[in-house]
């Protein structure tokens, strides 16, 4: 009887590891000194982010593929970069949203959610204390097999979010456009790094030439090799690069 109770408790402690979901605590998260208190991000795959400042959760792209939105802490901002289904999930704002929500979106997106702040390429707001530059987001080198932008111009959204005198750019589905050269100082910079739909390797390091952020994340980049980015950029003074689990 002894025997079978040992056998027993190892496989029921293998079913329950199994079936918990990875948890707000469970990402890695950094940590930045701002001229108004700390902002941690924790980097919760592909595009989706979450920022904590100042006691208040905001969240970037939530995927459901990603995480367990259900099981961390009510959103207080919600950005959205764009209508495709890896950065647009309704289910993980449904999970994340009390009455206190708010929603930022770009247009193409009010036609699935009526509720959410549209901000156009170009406008500038403050949002709950946070000064945001919304920014284009498109291609203009490669094209899909349509001959067509795998990223329209005036369609998606990349935003500038302050906080304190700290201003972090996450980029959405963009290559290196020409908006960039008007984003003023850059201190950490979220810059996708994905062939074809985005920035390959090397166009990534252009644009961090251009940005010169203090600190360089490549996010939603699936299989490239984003490794190679540090040694791309070492002649690069004052920009550190940092690999997270962001594929």
């Amino acid at each position: 009887m002894k025997l079978v109770k040992l056998l027993i408790f190892p496989m029921c402690i293998l079913l329950l590891s199994v079936g918990v979901a990875k948890g707000a605590d469970s990402f890695k998260t950094d940590t930045f000194k701002t001229s108004d208190g700390p902002l941690d991000i924790a980097f919760l795959g592909h595009a989706s982010l979450r920022l904590h400042f100042h006691g208040r959760y905001i969240y970037i792209d939530p995927c459901s593929n990603v995480a367990d939105f259900s099981k961390m802490d009510k959103a207080d901002i919600v950005f959205f970069t764009s209508q495709h289904k890896d950065h647009f999930d309704l289910k993980a704002l449904e999970e994340l949203s009390n009455e206190n929500t708010m929603v930022v979106i770009p247009e193409i997106c009010a036609l699935q959610y009526r509720e959410g702040m549209v901000m156009k390429n170009g406008d500038v707001r403050v949002i709950r204390g946070h000064e945001v530059h919304c920014v284009a987001a498109y291609n203009i080198v490669d094209m899909s097999s349509s001959g067509y932008p795998y990223n329209f111009k005036g369609i998606g959204n990349g935003y500038v979010i302050a906080f304190g005198q700290t201003r972090v750019y996450i980029a959405g589905d963009t290559e290196k456009i020409p908006e960039m050269n008007d984003l003023g100082r850059i201190d950490i910079a979220f810059l996708p790094v994905a062939f074809p739909d985005a920035m390959p390797p090397d166009m990534a390091a252009d644009t961090v030439r251009l940005l010169k952020p203090s600190v360089f994340y490549p996010y939603r980049y699936g299989d490239t090799n984003v490794a190679k980015l540090g040694e791309m950029l070492k002649d690069l003074p004052g920009t550190e690069v940092r690999i997270r689990n962001m594929k």
